[in-house]
């Protein structure tokens, strides 16, 4: 293809799916030949569009390294490539009258056009996320699914390099701020010119709707503060989650927890995450039931699920709030020491939240309030209720909402090391680390092992181990001494 035909058939896209018209064609490729730094353009009769938008961007972005326009390190070609992608997005105002015009028809229909334009336009890396490794593991708690993240990429020498040049800047605050909508990016900061938000507003507050751009699940999306602030659990809280699924009910909103160790990787910015997407947790059947005196209209059960869930449910929004926060107060400053479950230290430091996820089921709304405590003890400094130690071969990180409901999110090492893993249960050569041993060994002790089923026996064995690693995070164990304190604190409800 052409240099003038590749600008052409880019130049289409942009004007079909970034609120240009006809009459700016001259113009936008223009634009586009000075920042590949082509001056010549020679005419095209038609268009030849048989590839994607993000063929056509690679592409331009060749023709702009072989004109030393930008160099070969990753994140100049990330910001070049952002900046191509800006033409293929409308401006902010015009994706949220579009996203609104949609949404007067059908809220699915809105999100289905926003999710769209995020991955038409490179801003959700589609091509990165089908990096990762993912796979079903069957369990006594349903299909968990395992994920081995490989779809973030890693840093590059000459990006680190290139950091240590950089002048230290605080604009953006953080990665989650609105600042970041069309920012050009830099070295230490990805390229956002092709981000936009969805506004919306949440109680008299400013929040926006974005797209996570490295997805672990269909349609993952943030909901984040427009104030750069901490990230609290509180009664409205509840209010916003409900009023999310109330707008988007075919999402699910979820919150990390507010403390470190059981909360999430960024507890700098008040946001949540939601969805399309069923988790196994959602599917876990009530275990039993409670009734809570004080809101009659809100059904309540616990949840068959390795983590201490309880579930609430009701047509009455407000009911289920104040059920939700009374249960998350009473929670705060609980204590079962006997259980290892201590609400303050000494020195008044609080150790007890929530997960609190919120769902929409035909006229009922739902919550499942997720029981957090984030002490540390001698035996277990990495936390009480975090994975722990012989299981953190596989999982170390936090367990944040994602992981909680069924999801895990494992690091890139195990796509090398795994395989490694099959090789010593085969007895072949291998470089196996030694950290898996004992976990490799008792593979080898319970089962036998072939070529045909190794990939299944270690999938599986994956799958058990995430299944422990929530049971590690669980307040209340499901032993008989672990269910008796589970059903003590349901009775001071």
């Amino acid at each position: 293809m052409t240099i003038s035909q590749l600008v052409y058939d880019f130049t289409t896209l942009a004007i079909s799916n970034g609120g240009w018209m006809e009459m700016d064609r001259t113009y936008l490729q223009n634009r586009i030949l000075a920042l590949i730094g082509e001056d010549d353009f020679k005419a095209i009769e038609k268009n030849q569009l048989n590839q994607s938008s993000i063929e056509l961007m690679d592409q331009l972005v060749a023709v702009a390294q072989k004109n030393q326009i930008i160099g070969d390190s990753p994140y100049e070609k990330e910001i070049f490539a952002a900046q191509l992608m800006d033409f293929l997005t409308p401006p902010p105002s015009v994706v949220n009258a579009f996203f609104a015009q949609h949404y007067a028809k059908d809220p699915q229909q809105a999100t289905d056009y926003f999710f769209a334009l995020c991955k038409n336009n490179d801003y959700i890396k589609t091509r990165s996320i089908a990096k990762n490794i993912v796979f079903p593991a069957e369990t006594e708690y349903g299909y968990l699914e395992i994920t081995i993240n490989l779809s973030k990429p890693e840093k590059d020498p000459k990006d680190i390099a290139a950091q240590k040049k950089t002048a230290a800047v605080t604009y953006p605050k953080c990665q989650l701020c609105m600042q970041n909508e069309g920012y050009e990016g830099r070295s230490n900061f990805p390229a956002r010119a092709n981000h936009r938000i969805i506004r919306m507003n949440l109680d008299g507050e400013s929040w926006g709707l974005q797209y996570s751009p490295y997805a672990y699940y269909n349609e993952h999306c943030i909901i984040l503060s427009e104030e750069h602030r901490p990230m609290k659990i509180d009664r409205k809280t509840f209010e916003r989650l409900l009023q999310i699924v109330a707008v988007l009910p075919h999402y699910f909103v979820g919150s990390n927890a507010d403390l470190p160790i059981v909360g999430g990787s960024i507890l700098s910015h008040d946001h949540y995450q939601g969805g399309r997407h069923t988790f196994a947790m959602e599917k876990a059947p009530i275990e039993r039931t409670f009734f809570l005196d004080k809101f009659p209209a809100v059904t309540a059960g616990i949840v068959k699920w390795p983590m201490s869930v309880i579930r609430l449910q009701s047509e009455n929004k407000e009911a289920l709030i104040a059920a939700s926060f009374h249960i998350f107060k009473k929670w705060q400053s609980y204590s079962d020491e006997n259980l290892s479950i201590k609400a303050f230290s000494a020195d008044k430091t609080p150790h007890h939240t929530v997960t609190p996820i919120a769902r929409k089921k035909e006229a009922y709304f739902e919550i499942d309030l997720v029981l957090r405590d984030n002490n540390v003890s001698e035996q277990y400094p990495d936390g009480i209720f975090h994975p722990h130690p012989d299981v953190q071969h596989i999982k170390k990180e936090n367990i944040g909402l994602i992981e909680v409901m069924g999801l895990a999110v494992l690091p890139p090492r195990l796509a090398t090391e795994l395989k490694e893993v099959e090789k010593y249960l085969l007895d072949q050569k291998n470089e196996m680390k030694e950290y898996h041993k004992k976990w490799a060994d008792q593979l080898k002790n319970e089962q036998d092992i072939s070529l045909t089923n190794v990939d299944k026996v270690v999938k599986d064995a994956v799958g058990k181990v995430f299944a422990r690693v929530l049971a590690d995070a669980g307040v209340y164990k499901r032993t008989v001494s672990g269910q008796a304190g589970f059903d003590r604190f349901i009775e001071s409800l």
